[in-house]
């Protein structure tokens, strides 16, 4: 199960998470360190999916599928 756990991180690098967390086992996690304040009109979540969603957008099959509405 995959899930998403606010967390702040202080200036040493240590993890404070902001909810209890019961795992049945120990788990690997990634860290995303976000900006302090969003930039103004741009959702977090559209800046961290820009990198995954460039990779299928960014394809000549891609260019040609869109092409009639240039």
């Amino acid at each position: 199960m995959i899930r998403t756990i606010e967390a702040v991180i202080d200036q040493e690098g240590h993890v404070r998470l902001l909810e209890p967390v019961h795992l049945p086992v120990a788990r690997r996690a990634l860290v995303t360190i976000l900006e302090e304040h969003p930039m103004a009109g741009v959702l977090e979540s559209a800046l961290l999916s820009e990198a995954a969603l460039s990779e299928d957008w960014n394809r000549p099959e891609e260019d040609e599928a869109w092409a009639h509405l240039q």
